[in-house]
Formats: structure tokens, C-alpha cells, sequence
């Protein structure tokens, strides 16, 4: 190699570590907080997954304005204490566990019936719980552990809550998604089998999720209850459990490239759950607080209707 070609590759690696980070100046003031100061005293809301994480702090923010607030989770000893340390850190009593397990249908079915029982209201509920680092197995109901905690699972908690949520209108769904739905795609004849990337497999799930908003948005149009998606920005947590060494260091350089804190990856979902300025839009997709555009493939009617019709044969036994 040359003198000059020794040259030019410092300047051209100086430039891409100036553009980098310039870059992740630029990503990070991106990032906004939901400003609305609503109050949610005598509301309830529901958080699946809210033990740590986004959905940790989600259940903090919304306890904090004063919400009934139901941390929905599968393990229970980190849930107690999740919800110890929301009472310690919002003064608000009002703060319970209840057990969820999105592997298990009878599980989600067994949750919405004690919900339904105990409850007398539900203003939102935010569909927060999911994974890519799940097992390439069966559940016990037979279907890709990935696709039934991501998709199948909290598409029938929703389902059995329609009612108690009509009861309480205005209401809100919202569902925490990811990006990665762009790399997704839909095989209505080969959903269901095994794969050994997990990452496809997330990304396929939260496309299914995105059109089925569709269809619970054009389905609950005239009840005054919403349904709205976010995508919470890359975040350090443990939803991935990235087994592979390079990926997992190349998504640790994405969160350097695009810093945020699971704090801050709810402040979103706190948006969708209590803005005003959203209380009238539906079938939408979010970032850092404001509406975004959602590929084709994401608002496809027909396809929509047709992973709708999969889904309700999937959890028919427990409607």
C-alpha cells in the first residue's frame, strides 16, 4: 500500500468516525417526552410484561399520574417486586400483580376472566410484553412460542377485554412494535413452523401485529375506542438475548449509534396512553411522540383480513 493510499484511508476513517457521531448527536435529540399533563385518578390501565423495561417504566409513568395500574406479568417474584418499588416511587397504593403467561392461552383466557370479575373499568390497555430470545418450540396450544407471545397471545387478551373496554370509553389499546416489522413478511401457510432465526421471526410477528390493528381499528371505529402502535427506539434490554456474538455486537454499536434508555423508550407508549392530541386518531404508528409513516405491507385491508381470520382459528378454543 502507498504513502497516499495510507493517507486517504486515515482521512476516510476519520470521516466516518466524525459522521457517526455526529450522527448520534443527531439521533439523540430526537428523542422526545410526552408533555401532556393528564391525570388518570379513578382510570385503570393494564401493562403487560411490566416487570422491567419499557413496560417497567410505563407502569411507572402511569402510576404516577394516579392510575389503577395492573402490571400483568409471567414471573411473579420480579413483578412483587416491580410494584414495590412503583408504590415506594409514586406514593399511589394502587398498584397490583397479576399473573400473565402469553405462552399459555388458557393463561391469557384465565387472566381476562379474573380481570373481567375483579374490575369494573379499563381505560388502557398497553400490549407492552414480547420477545425474540424465545425458545424455536411448540407451546402446549401448538403454536412457535414466538409467534404466540408475540402476536396470537395479546391478540386474544385484547380480544377478551373489547368488552370491559367499551364500558369504560373513551379508551385506548396501544401496542409497543418495533421497526423491524419492515424486515417482516406474511406466510399465511408457513407461519407456524419452526425457524431458526429468530430475528425473522420477531420481525414477521410484528407485522401480523401492525395488520391487525388495521382491522381492530376499521372494527372499533364507531366505539370511541383506540388502537395505536409505537415503536420504542433501540434499546439496550432484555428482549433479544441475542445469542450470536457478531449480532449481538452489532446491535450494541446501533444502540451507541442511537443511545436511549428504557425510560425513555416508554415515554411513547405514556404518549399513545394519555395525550390528548391522541385521543381521536386510531390505527396510527409512533415515534418519539409523533405519527409515522407505515410501509404498504403494513396497511394491506385484504391481508389484514385474512391474518385476522388466522388469528381467531389460532385462539378460537379460548374465545
Amino acid at each position: 500500500m502507498t504513502k497516499l493510499s495510507n493517507i486517504m484511508l486515515v482521512y476516510v476513517s476519520a470521516a466516518i468516525v466524525v459522521f457517526l457521531i455526529l450522527l448520534r448527536f443527531y439521533l439523540r435529540s430526537c428523542v422526545k417526552k410526552c408533555t401532556c399533563k393528564s391525570k388518570l385518578f379513578g382510570k385503570t390501565v393494564i401493562i403487560t410484561g411490566a416487570n422491567s423495561g419499557i413496560g417497567y417504566h410505563t407502569a411507572l409513568r402511569l402510576a404516577g399520574r394516579g392510575a389503577r395500574t395492573i402490571l400483568a406479568c409471567r414471573d411473579e417474584e420480579r413483578a412483587l417486586a416491580a410494584v414495590e418499588k412503583i408504590k415506594n416511587e409514586t406514593g399511589n397504593m394502587q398498584v397490583i400483580y397479576r399473573h400473565l403467561d402469553l405462552t399459555s392461552l388458557q393463561s391469557v383466557r384465565d387472566f381476562a376472566n379474573d380481570v373481567l370479575k375483579t374490575e369494573d373499568r379499563l381505560d388502557v390497555l398497553v400490549n407492552n410484553a414480547g420477545a425474540c430470545a424465545l425458545r424455536n418450540e411448540y407451546t402446549k396450544d401448538g403454536i412457535v412460542e414466538g409467534m404466540q407471545v408475540n402476536h396470537f397471545g395479546p391478540f386474544l387478551l385484547t380480544l377478551l377485554l373489547i368488552p370491559l373496554l367499551k364500558n369504560s370509553r373513551p379508551s385506548r389499546i396501544v401496542n409497543v412494535s418495533t421497526l423491524m416489522y419492515v424486515f417482516g413478511f406474511v406466510n399465511l401457510e408457513k407461519f407456524n413452523e419452526k425457524r431458526l432465526n429468530r430475528i425473522n421471526l420477531y420481525a414477521d410477528s410484528k407485522l401480523y401485529n401492525l395488520l391487525i390493528q388495521q382491522e381492530f381499528s376499521e372494527r372499533l371505529k364507531e366505539t370511541d375506542i383506540t388502537i395505536n402502535s409505537l415503536h420504542p427506539g433501540v434499546i439496550v434490554t432484555g428482549i433479544l438475548g441475542i445469542p450470536n456474538p457478531l449480532f449481538a455486537a452489532f446491535f450494541k454499536f446501533i444502540c451507541w449509534v442511537s443511545p436511549r434508555t428504557a425510560e425513555e423508550g416508554a415515554e411513547t407508549a405514556v404518549h399513545l396512553a394519555v395525550s390528548e392530541e391522541c385521543k381521536n386518531v386510531t390505527g396510527k404508528f409512533y415515534i418519539d411522540c409523533k405519527e409515522t409513516f407505515l410501509l404498504p405491507k403494513a396497511k394491506d385491508a385484504v391481508m389484514a383480513t385474512k391474518v385476522w381470520s388466522l388469528s381467531e382459528k389460532m385462539v378460537k378454543n379460548y374465545l
